[in-house]
């Protein structure tokens, strides 16, 4: 008698992929809780370029160079600093749009490096991308969480723009919440 290939087969035998609808997901009342732009818009060429476009304006591209070089950062295995983008950038950015307005954009392999865990336990693996791929990630992250985060569920706190992590901390994405609460906003 083997216990573990038992209880396997009886949990195979519960599940059900029938097509069948049942259960209360599938009742009636529950069929619009999803937003109705992620049930009712597909994906069009169109939307995506437009979102490139937007990716590559001069607001958006001055921005995400700023943060780039605030946060510094190692360089990646191409040996380019933070402090070398701006130059390379000035030579080269008229390809780099083309290939991105054309989706042909590849990015780099990172570098990988290990790091020791804090606690001292081992070595953690480290990926550190280019420059050049950390700009252009920051770049396209800052047109998506415009999007994205004003859908976002007032009570969602995890990786949020305005660092709210939660009512019931002291700290001060805590304070931001609470703040946003008495405001009725």
């Amino acid at each position: 008698m083997d216990l573990k290939r038992d209880k396997r087969q009886n949990i195979q035998k519960k599940l059900d992929f029938s097509s069948e609808r049942k259960g209360e997901a599938r009742q009636a009342g529950r069929e619009e809780t999803e937003s109705r732009p992620t049930m009712h818009e597909p994906e069009s060429p169109a939307s995506t370029i437009r979102l490139m476009e937007e990716v590559c304006e001069r607001e958006n591209l001055l921005e995400a160079l700023r943060r780039v070089k605030a946060n510094k950062g190692s360089a990646g295995i191409d040996g380019m600093t933070v402090g070398q983008l701006s130059g390379y950038l000035k030579e080269h950015w008229l390809t780099i749009r083309e290939q991105l307005l054309n989706g042909i954009y590849e990015p780099q392999p990172v570098r990988r490096v290990e790091i020791e865990k804090p606690d001292g336990g081992g070595m953690r693996k480290l990926g550190i991308p280019t420059t050049l791929d950390r700009f252009l990630q920051q770049a396209v992250m800052q047109v998506l969480q415009r999007r994205w985060d004003p859908t976002f569920s007032d009570h969602s706190y995890g990786f949020r723009s305005t660092g709210a992590v939660g009512a019931s901390s002291g700290s001060p994405g805590a304070e931001v919440y609470r703040r946003r609460l008495r405001l009725g906003g």
